[in-house]
């Protein structure tokens, strides 16, 4: 008699949890996008990692505001085929679809990969700062959300293990553990449907005012991109930043620029300033009267002797001065007109005490960014020193520190930003520019000291100052920031020349920026 079989029990369907946690469809460039612009901009970058510890899938929220920003057309996924642990998501772009404001600031955005990062990073800040302060969601609701998501990767994580039993060759043994794992996935499916349900309830709960955080931080958005893509260009052409800049690095430029109101007013300053001292700069005539006085070896095809030139016509000759032009073994002549002082590294002193806050931080950081647009024209090293008391540290930046003294807009911002506030004391950072100037990289240098002169020296301190000054053969040019209370005495004592702030609006500023 043959034995009965068990009878097979029926299986059961896990519905398995989508994987997708963006609400706003991507194609590959768009991912692509806006993975290169996390990649290439710190402050993205640290928006998705700070808001991915507070909240799910806070990366997806990002990438759908910047989809939503950039996209010509963007289109909605159907909420089956998204994780409902990106349920906080949806709530927030609910409020922000088909909003004025989302169609105002897409004139700004739309195919445009860093005025759309830009704004997603000011959207998701606010955003985040919200979620800090638990004004969008109580901590208990946030941390809902996480058990949401783990129950998600449970039902996942069970959906898996029934594919795995049906793979095992033990038909008897896998039905037995596939009704065990069956069970489990059930009661992890349906714990999942109660939480899903309960947290899709209190976000329906959530007040209006934490629903529209979308709108409210792109109010006055579309103004501050406009306003940052012109001030970021203005600061790129204006340092001479030197080739096209990525948009990463114009994103974090554009961001400093939108979220700080003194650079955008240093922005305007140094702009005027620049012009004025660019033309006063300019000679009347392209070539100055020089003359030959040595023969020496070099590569300058400019300046080469007529017997070079003879070589050229004969074809073993040819290849020697080939040969020769590499190895900079040309005979060509030296030319001897100009003076050349002058042309040395540059050394900025800028007095940063608390008596410069205000309108002469303004002045004082315009004049030094001038002066470092004029040292980058002139290839010049530019060292950037801010003092104030004796016991606090100097501030000192190398802005062109490489070959081709391209200046590094981060460091300029770090310079335009910084701000320590005390005391003055003019030794200490003289004293230091006395040191530089003896090092063989910033010999035959000039020294700039942008301040409002309200300070003394000792006696003994300025007579070691001023005979070094004389054994280096330096000039120590002062500009005086006399928007305000100001003195000059200290400054005459030991400055080859001294002029105001005031008067470079007139011809006087040749008196600094034409003579350097």
């Amino acid at each position: 008699m043959a034995s009965r079989r068990r009878a097979k029990p029926p299986s059961r369907t896990v519905l398995i949890p989508p994987r997708e946690h963006c609400w706003i469809e991507s194609d590959a460039y768009d991912r692509s996008a806006f993975a290169a612009l996390a990649a290439d901009a710190p402050s993205l970058a640290a928006l998705i990692e700070a808001g991915g510890r507070l909240v799910p899938h806070f990366d997806a929220l990002v990438e759908d505001v910047f989809c939503l920003l950039f996209k010509l057309e963007p289109r909605w996924r159907r909420p089956e085929d998204v994780s409902r642990a990106s349920v906080l998501n949806r709530t927030l772009l609910d409020a922000f679809r088909d909003h004025p404001l989302l169609e105002h600031l897409r004139e700004e955005t739309q195919l445009d990969e860093v005025r759309a990062g830009l704004g997603t990073v000011l959207i998701g800040e606010q955003v985040l700062a919200l979620l800090r302060e638990e004004r969008l969601l109580p901590r208990g609701d946030l941390l809902d959300l996480w058990d949401l998501d783990r129950q998600e990767e449970e039902v996942r994580g069970r959906a898996a293990d029934l594919e795995t039993l049906d793979q095992l060759g033990d038909a008897e043994k896998a039905a037995e553990a596939r009704e065990e794992v069956e069970r489990a996935a059930e009661v992890a499916a349906a714990r999942l449907r109660q939480k899903a349900q309960n947290m899709a309830q209190r976000l329906g709960e959530m007040p209006a005012r934490a629903r529209a955080a979308l709108p409210a931080a792109a109010a006055g958005i579309a103004r501050q991109l406009g306003e940052a893509s012109e001030e970021s260009r203005a600061w790129g052409t204006g340092l001479g930043a030197g080739g096209r800049t990525s948009p990463g690095r114009q994103i974090e430029l554009g961001r400093r620029l939108a979220t700080n109101p003194k650079l955008r007013k240093l922005a305007a300053v140094v702009g005027r300033m620049r012009q004025q001292a660019l033309a006063l700069r300019k000679r009347p005539f392209e070539r100055v009267s020089e003359e030959v006085f040595d023969v020496r070896l070099g590569r300058d095809l400019e300046r080469l002797l007529p017997p070079e030139l003879l070589a050229l016509g004969h074809p073993l000759l040819r290849r020697d001065f080939g040969r020769r032009l590499v190895e900079g073994q040309l005979l060509t002549y030296s030319l001897r007109g100009a003076d050349e002082r002058g042309r040395g590294p540059m050394i900025v002193c800028l007095d940063g005490s608390g008596s410069m806050a205000g309108e002469k931080e303004i002045w004082s950081k315009a004049v030094a960014l001038t002066l470092l647009e004029i040292a980058r024209r002139q290839r010049r090293l530019f060292r950037f020193m801010c003092f104030s008391s004796a016991d606090m540290p100097l501030f000192t930046l190398d802005l062109n520190p490489r070959e081709r003294h391209e200046v590094q807009e981060d460091r300029a911002l770090d310079v335009a930003e910084y701000f320590p506030g005390g005391g003055t004391d003019f030794e200490t950072p003289l004293s230091a520019a006395l040191e530089c100037l003896g090092a063989a990289r910033y010999r035959r240098g000039d020294v700039v000291l942008v301040t409002d002169g309200e300070c003394r020296v000792s006696p003994e301190w300025k007579a070691r100052f001023l005979a070094e000054k004389k054994r280096l053969q330096f000039s120590l040019f002062s500009v005086l920031i006399d928007v305000g209370p100001s003195s000059a005495e200290t400054l005459r004592e030991i400055s080859d020349r001294v002029t105001s702030v005031t008067r470079l609006t007139d011809d006087a500023v040749a008196d600094i920026f034409v003579r350097l």
